[in-house]
């Protein structure tokens, strides 16, 4: 079957930055786009252009030097907020402004004090604003995941009436069920008029840890933009990661689904993120963590060692790693220490290596891990000790 194309949205430089302690500069900022415009993005939220100076002169440079995927600028449904993005992306080869307003009655309550047909209309004369000033406008219905669907469609209908090309879907909370969010997605696109003429995006946060589900959920029902970030940082619990969304389109072809991403630059550009934020990646993350595809279990290096696919279903290379690390501890056997050793040049009997196993044994269950140099230590320890009883 011919496979559809989901749009990958980066907002690392946006909803990324929102992190507390993760302030970029201008430099910074100009660094990471660049990397992203080559990790092959379909679009790049540059920043939130009315907030500070530094961040209209952040999208502004960005928009300048990005050459390939849309720069795109986020603003309240507000029309100061909207004229200052439009002058920000001036420069873009493909601007792409990015309205909205919340719709979920606790936003209209308690955010806006406003009525559901007071938000329909400012949702409207949001988005064909933005119209005014560039071709693509998406539209956010910001706590779209709590938000009523029946109202929700309601909304979507008139952003695309008034010229939304893109309609952004956010579970903002985090909340939603991945069962729950495609049926959102599902509903919208049987019911919001005019929904064949643009493409519905999602935009999931991972406060029950289940971004990247609910993001998967959403395009099997019909999204086709993904909105997502580097190492899934973002506010609070963070956003949908870049880096899984797009490995679990490629690792499942059923799904009939790719995306544009050279995977060969993920890990490297994780590396890059995580550099320039201050952030720590945690080792055990998906795709990009310092153990996803370190084995330490004996049961697991021996499959591995034998035929790398019993343990990983992804090779390492596949998305920048050089290869998959056999960490040696207490509870590895035999097969990882004869596997280590022989690629320090010791190629070992297996009387040697029953010997030589024992030592490993004394020594690892004083260490938490055995590295590359303890190797000679043992082994000398084992020679001298050979050479006695001789």
């Amino acid at each position: 079957m011919r496979t559809e194309k989901v749009e990958i949205f980066d907002t690392t430089l946006r909803d990324g930055e929102q992190v507390p302690g993760c302030k970029l500069n201008t430099e910074q900022k100009l660094k990471i786009a660049a990397r992203l415009d080559e990790l092959g993005v379909d679009v790049i939220e540059a920043g939130f252009p009315v907030s500070s100076p530094g961040d209209f002169k952040s999208v502004s440079e960005i928009s300048k030097l990005v050459k390939n995927a849309t720069v795109c600028g986020l603003t309240r449904a507000v029309k100061n907020d909207i004229r200052v993005a439009a002058d920000a992306l001036k420069y873009a080869r493909k601007p792409r402004i990015h309205t909205g307003i919340g719709t979920s009655d606790s936003h209209i309550k308690y955010k806006f004090k406003a009525s559901r047909p007071e938000i329909i209309e400012r949702a409207g004369e949001a988005v064909a604003y933005a119209k005014s000033f560039v071709d693509d406008v998406e539209f956010y219905a910001e706590d779209a995941g709590r938000t009523d669907n029946e109202f929700l469609a309601r909304v979507c209908t008139e952003a695309v009436k008034n010229g939304a090309t893109v309609l952004n879907i956010p579970d903002t909370t985090g909340y939603c069920l991945p069962e729950e969010y495609g049926k959102k997605i599902k509903y919208l696109k049987d019911n919001v008029v005019g929904i064949e003429n643009v493409i519905i995006s999602c935009h999931c946060h991972n406060d029950l840890g289940l971004a990247t589900a609910n993001a998967i959920a959403g395009v099997s029902n019909g999204a086709r933009q993904i909105e997502c970030t580097i190492n899934g940082i973002g506010e609070r619990a963070g956003n949908t990661a870049l880096e899984e969304v797009v490995m679990i389109l490629r690792q499942h072809p059923y799904l009939n689904l790719n995306t544009d991403i050279n995977p060969q630059l993920l890990y490297d550009t994780s590396k890059m993120v995580s550099r320039e934020m201050g952030m720590f990646v945690q080792p055990n993350k998906a795709i990009v963590g310092a153990n996803a595809f370190a084995h330490s279990s004996g049961i697991h290096q021996d499959g591995v060692i034998k035929n790398r696919e019993t343990y990983e279903i992804i090779n390492p290379a596949d998305v920048g790693v050089t290869e998959s690390a056999i960490v040696l501890t207490a509870r590895s056997g035999r097969a990882a220490l004869a596997y280590k050793a022989k690629k320090m040049g010791y190629n070992l009997t297996k009387l040697e290596l029953d010997c030589v196993y024992t030592e490993f044994l004394n020594f690892a269950d004083a260490k938490k891990e055995v590295a590359d140099h303890d190797i000679h230590t043992i082994m000398d320890i084992y020679k001298k000790s050979a050479r006695a009883i001789a």
